[in-house]
């Protein structure tokens, strides 16, 4: 495929696709532009979907571990619960996507980025945010341990009840972040960080402080 030309978009099939169809695809025309496709629990491990396109695809479910999605993206599609351990993901991109409860177990993640997705209770573990643009992402009981969002923006994003053991915040702006409810305990989790007067007022609360 000339490089920058248009993917090629084969038709969705009835019903739910499974591993030897989006195979075949890709035998036929490397990577491609799937739209509209059932993935639901489809077992696509160890595929090369380098450079693909996912666009409005149900995918609830489905296996992408140890696959190459290297500059892949999804837009708008159903991977709650989505196993990604092993999966290549370096410049990836993924937008308005439902994601509760996905795994991303020892990802290679250089460059991943996500923006208005829905990430309840997902399992992002040391991923590097570092420098990133958050946009409206639900991270509420995600996993976080060990992340990097050294100098990142994370703007309308949700991180009450996440797992942040070991994270670094130095330099990231959360100022537009619902962090929950901040008990002096957790100060020591955003060291570095900006953060808005309503959230020191929060902080303040914490120790017994009436703040007027």
């Amino acid at each position: 495929m000339t490089r920058g030309a248009p993917l090629f978009e084969p038709s969705p099939p009835q019903g739910r696709a499974d591993r030897g169809m989006v195979a075949a695809v890709l035998g036929a025309h490397g990577a491609s532009c799937f739209t509209g496709w059932d993935l639901g629990e489809a077992d696509l491990a160890d595929l090369d979907l380098a450079g693909c396109v996912f666009a409005r695809c149900r995918a609830g479910r489905a296996s992408f571990a140890n696959a190459d999605l290297t500059e892949g993206r999804f837009e708008a599609c159903d991977l709650n619960n989505t196993n990604w351990r092993g999966a290549r993901l370096a410049a990836a991109h993924l937008a308005d996507c439902k994601l509760t409860g996905a795994q991303f177990r020892e990802v290679s993640a250089l460059g991943l980025t996500f923006a208005r997705c829905l990430l309840v209770n997902a399992y992002l573990r040391g991923v590097s945010f570092r420098k990133a643009e958050c946009e409206a992402l639900d991270l509420q009981g995600a996993d976080l341990a060990g992340c990097d969002f050294r100098e990142a923006v994370l703007l309308d994003c949700n991180l009450r009840d996440a797992h942040l053991a070991e994270a670094r915040f130095e330099a990231a702006d959360l100022r537009g972040a619902d962090l929950g409810d901040l008990r002096l305990s957790d100060a020591s989790r955003f060291r570095g960080a900006f953060i808005s007067k309503a959230q020191a007022a929060q902080l303040l609360i914490g120790l017994g402080l009436k703040v007027v």
